[in-house]
């Protein structure tokens, strides 16, 4: 299930991979200045410089970024350890044109802090560390071990030890400072980005909520003429038959009545889902009432349902919220329509918590569903043949967003999975909340106003 976190963590990652075809703009930059340098000291200046040696550490960088350029597009972008690689080359080859050209007596040593300071950026800690460690090595090895440094023809310069030493610690200070405070930047500027993608990922799905409230709205409306409809018909059927009528068809139409009023009282529920309205929806019920009241209008539709409620201590009991009713019955509703023969709600609770778990033994969730669960217009139910060989499409992929996100309004933590047991199969989907959450708002259980009879009587569940 994508959660927002695992959406940031994902949008983090990508925004740590750099385009390939940024490294390869820098070192043609950074070629285009080493082939410069040594050809103004050469010609220009007049220094004795190993001319050769050193174009054909230059000429690897260029072949590098033909290689690069060859085999990968413009915008592949690197992952944190393709990008490390990439600038320990760059720290490698600056080090190998510093040898040829004095070590660290080279003015051009401090460029040791560019890919540091470019990785500070755009890579991890870790990364970054290890290339900080790289160029002090380098450069360590380079303070003992170098080609003098090129002067003019007929003079020698030697700086003093003291000197490259002073040049090896601020390299070291250089490198240490300026790589934690370009990541210091740049990780704040990460933590910006994601706060506002955070913002963004709440606003579209508080939008899409409120879109969906006014279609319920509108559904509403227009679905309550043709069941009204339904009601007379089925009525006047109910009295043209009278007693005459076959136990079977007693039984259908009786049968069509109750889910007429069913739909009758789902509309209703639609158009109060902010769980702000007043009258009998927001009474004080026990918990294991509204357990029952979740459980009751499923039990008429052949599929056996198996409800208990225990736990430590003092039943709990909340406020009722239509959001938190509708939510929970629509998931127990996907979990009927799937089930191949039985589903099992319980409802649990300690001092701490409180939970609903609700479990068929259907085919259980696909993998698709569970990666993107939650999301809006993601189903399983597409096209599916009815009994007279036609087929209807059914599923927009709704219903589970819409019950997420108003259970999740409440303060609860809802989770999706399939059963593991080698023996069971099945969807289990469980939905907690923190008791001090869970009862906020209920009047306390020796008041009067609480509604509702005794509890529900804890039952076995029977083994799905």
């Amino acid at each position: 299930m994508h959660t927002i976190q695992e959406r940031l963590t994902g949008l983090d990652g990508r925004a740590r991979q750099l385009r390939l075809d940024t490294f390869v703009r820098l070192r043609w930059l950074a070629i285009t200045g080493q082939s410069a340098a040594v050809v103004g000291a050469q010609f220009g200046l007049g220094l004795n410089l190993p001319f050769g040696w050193c174009f054909l550490v230059i000429a690897a960088s260029s072949w590098l970024n033909l290689a690069l350029r060859i085999r990968f597009p413009a915008s592949y972008r690197l992952n944190a350890d393709s990008a490390a690689l990439l600038l320990a080359f760059d720290i490698v080859q600056l080090a190998a044109l510093l040898f040829l050209t004095g070590g660290l007596q080279n003015p051009f040593s401090l460029l040791f802090l560019a890919p540091v300071l470019i990785s500070a950026t755009a890579l991890p800690p870790e990364r970054t560390l290890a290339l900080g460690l790289l160029a002090i090595g380098l450069a360590t090895l380079l303070a003992l071990v170098h080609r003098p440094l090129p002067w003019f023809a007929d003079g020698k310069i030697e700086l003093p030890f003291l000197y490259v030493s002073g040049v090896w610690t601020a390299i070291l200070l250089g490198t240490a400072f300026t790589g934690v405070y370009a990541w210091r930047v740049a990780e704040e500027a990460r933590q910006l980005a994601q706060a506002l993608a955070a913002t963004e990922l709440v606003l579209a799905r508080e939008q899409h909520l409120s879109q969906l409230d006014g279609l319920a709205a509108a559904a509403a409306h227009e679905l309550g003429t043709p069941l009204g409809t339904i009601m007379v018909v089925s009525k006047e059927l109910i009295r043209q038959l009278g007693p005459d009528a076959s136990p079977a068809v007693a039984e259908d139409l009786a049968l069509l009545r109750e889910q007429v009023d069913r739909c009758r009282g789902i509309l209703g529920k639609l158009t109060s889902l902010d769980g702000e309205g007043e009258g009998d929806f927001l009474t004080t019920v026990t918990f294991s009432h509204l357990v029952e009241e979740l459980v009751a209008p499923q039990r008429a539709l052949g599929v056996v349902i198996d409800a208990s409620c225990h736990g430590e201590g003092p039943e709990p009991s909340c406020r009722r919220n239509p959001g938190v009713m509708f939510g929970l019955g629509n998931i127990l509703d996907n979990a009927v329509d799937f089930a191949s023969t039985r589903v099992a709600i319980t409802g649990q609770w300690n001092h701490d918590r409180v939970w609903i778990e609700i479990r068929d033994d259907g085919p259980g969730f696909s993998a698709e569903v569970l990666l993107r669960a939650g999301e809006p217009y993601v189903t399983t139910r597409s096209v599916e043949q009815s009994q007279d060989g036609g087929s209807a499409t059914v599923g927009l992929g709704l219903g589970l967003f819409i019950a997420k996100t108003l259970i999740e309004r409440s303060g609860a933590q809802i989770s999706l999975s399939n059963a593991a047991a080698a023996n069971a199969h099945g969807a289990i989907v469980r939905v907690s909340w923190a008791r001090h959450i869970f009862e906020r708002g209920a009047v306390p259980r020796h008041s009067p106003e609480i509604s509702g009879s005794a509890p529900l009587p804890p039952r076995d569940i029977v083994p799905i």
